[in-house]
């Protein structure tokens, strides 16, 4: 695929993506698809076979998005804590993205219980979050500040706790709230405390998710 037709693969999926946490997945079309990225519906079909075929591309496409922008991250740090800070700064990044990530997430692991393709792509891209809890609980064991533990279990832990409080905060999360954006920090942090307790058996409140070493 040249470099033009790449871009505009991206623009559909990006669309798609836009159109689904607008919409949902029951709900949105080819048409809606189209409509959002400002192309005739013609164009959508020459890039993709059908509508499980966008929404199964879009999916992959999401997934290694966020991979790729969490490990950006934790890798120009050099410490294990200051790894594990920035990958909840990374995974907490704003409220308006959590909102759009979790929304169509959440559509798609409802339907991947009984789609085999969609199932295989989040298989992957737990498979990527653990690598980079394995990354970030490795350094801390070596440096002495976590606990020696299965470390596979430790970064598959590290995931649930993440994947919880944001499902969680996003189950409250209501325009009518007065603090609403606050809410998202407040997940965050119990997020970061719980893992840390969980890594470290200390008191994790005297360890701010900001807190340089």
């Amino acid at each position: 695929m040249n470099k033009n037709a790449s871009k505009r693969k991206e623009q559909l999926l990006r669309a798609t993506y836009q159109a689904l946490s607008v919409k949902g997945f029951s709900a949105v079309t080819l048409q809606d698809i189209s409509d959002y990225a400002g192309v005739s519906k013609g164009v959508t079909n020459y890039y993709f076979k059908n509508k499980d075929d966008v929404l199964y591309q879009t999916l992959e496409w999401v997934t290694n998005k966020i991979y790729h922008d969490d490990h950006t991250a934790i890798s120009k740090e050099t410490t294990a804590m200051n790894k594990l800070r920035t990958y909840m700064l990374s995974t907490f990044s704003t409220p308006k993205r959590n909102r759009r990530v979790y929304k169509v997430y959440l559509d798609f692991l409802a339907q991947a219980v009984h789609n085999p393709r969609y199932l295989e792509i989040n298989n992957q891209f737990y498979e990527n979050c653990w690598s980079i809890g394995r990354e970030i609980v490795s350094l801390g064991i070596k440096e002495g500040v976590f606990y020696s533990q299965d470390i596979d279990n430790a970064a598959i832990t590290i995931r649930t706790i993440i994947d919880g409080c944001l499902t969680q905060w996003l189950m409250r999360d209501n325009e009518k709230l007065p603090n609403r954006d606050q809410l998202h920090d407040f997940y965050r942090k119990i997020c970061f405390e719980a893992i840390v307790g969980f890594l470290t058996n200390e008191n994790p409140k005297k360890l701010s998710i900001l807190e340089e070493n």
